[in-house]
């Protein structure tokens, strides 16, 4: 049983900035903004491996298992995280040591809570959000509540089984059925078309986007302004209601881009860089599931690359639409569907309940123990 107090402490009591340079026989590390809940084999990439192998690496860095290593130009998005294993950093990220009074682990959770990212958000400065920059006199006056280290590895070890258990019974309910001799395999150019109808004439000014976290939601929204240029939208493709969207752009969760479907109702438009398609004879909601799995990434990973661009993949549109998916009938998808989505509203709902008895629990302890006046 544990103490209830925690204490609240500046990350720059807890590190110490690491400023060994690194060398070639190391593997690149970087780190990518995500939601913090990530596969299996995910967590064993390190936080993500982008190699450029014509890049000046003469100033990278030294790191090891255990740092808190974080992007200068992207902490305050939520690109922060703990190396797995020894590696290098370009100079855009910082590695810190952590001291005895840290679990490493903990902190890959810790630093990732909407309350952290905020007072990161709040600490970068820049012109613009796209200049912000978290330097390291910033970085180690970040607070962090924390408890014993025994509590620290108890707590990161329970939201892991919690992280794990979750990945197991979606990817064991895909696989269960996989495995029924019911299911056909079809291309996926079979059950959708692309979607090339340009926006002529600007008919739609909402300018969509395709975030791994999120999935399709307004680009104002995502960025609090726009990022199109007005006077060229009328290039983008017209992305209806239930359409889907590939985003080549790559990140720690979506390892070769995310595919979302459109369910914000209404139509909007999003720039040609963006597959957009089109499903038909297929139960849309299954689909969206399948693309939440990791059960496409090996087809992606074996017909494309990561291009001339790191943060891009790279795939031809003949090849993508060749990804093989496993089709049971109709029923079947229906209830796949509706089982996973009851499934994912019912952890928001037990997230809400956990943050309302942390509210709750607030609330009590200012009232049992009130400050002086």
């Amino acid at each position: 049983m544990f103490a209830i107090v925690w204490e609240q402490r500046k990350l720059g009591e807890m590190y110490v900035e690491r400023s060994e340079k690194g060398n070639d026989n190391l593997q690149i590390l970087s780190v990518s903004i995500h939601s913090g809940v990530s596969d299996k084999e995910l967590d064993e990439e390190n936080l993500g491996k982008f190699v450029r192998r014509s890049e000046d690496k003469s100033k990278y860095k030294h790191v090891y298992t255990g740092d808190l290593i974080f992007n200068m130009m992207r902490a305050w998005q939520g690109a922060i995280g703990v190396a797995k294993s020894e590696g290098m950093i370009s100079p855009a990220y910082i590695s810190a040591i952590p001291n005895e009074d840290v679990y490493p682990l903990f902190m890959d959770y810790a630093m990732r809570r909407k309350e952290a990212i905020e007072e990161i958000n709040n600490l970068s400065y820049g012109i613009t959000d796209f200049r912000k920059r978290l330097y390291w006199d910033s970085f180690v006056h970040v607070t962090c509540q924390l408890p014993s280290v025994e509590e620290q590895e108890k707590i990161y070890k329970y939201f892991k089984t919690l992280d794990n258990l979750i990945t197991f019974h979606q990817r064991k309910y895909f696989c269960q059925y996989r495995n029924s001799n019911s299911w056909e395999q079809r291309k996926l150019g079979e059950i959708a078309n692309k979607v090339t109808t340009k926006n002529s004439g600007t008919q739609y000014v909402e300018t969509l986007t395709n975030s791994a976290e999120y999935g399709i939601v307004s680009q104002r929204d995502f960025f609090d302004h726009d990022v199109s240029n007005a006077e060229n939208i009328d290039g983008y493709y017209i992305v209806e209601n239930d359409s889907f969207v590939y985003n080549p752009r790559i990140s720690t969760t979506a390892p070769v881009g995310p595919i979302n479907r459109n369910k914000l109702g209404r139509t909007g438009i999003m720039s040609p860089l963006y597959t957009v398609f089109k499903t038909y004879d297929v139960n849309s909601e299954y689909i969206e599931w399948f693309f939440k799995s990791t059960g496409w990434h090996s087809f992606m990973k074996f017909n494309g690359d990561s291009g001339a661009r790191s943060d891009r993949f790279s795939i031809k549109d003949a090849v993508f639409f060749q990804m093989p998916i496993p089709i049971p009938n109709i029923d079947e998808q229906r209830k796949i569907g509706k089982f996973l989505s009851e499934l994912d509203n019912l952890i928001t709902f037990h997230q809400r309940k956990s943050d309302q008895l942390k509210m709750f629990k607030k609330y009590m302890l200012q009232n049992m123990f009130p400050t002086d006046k």
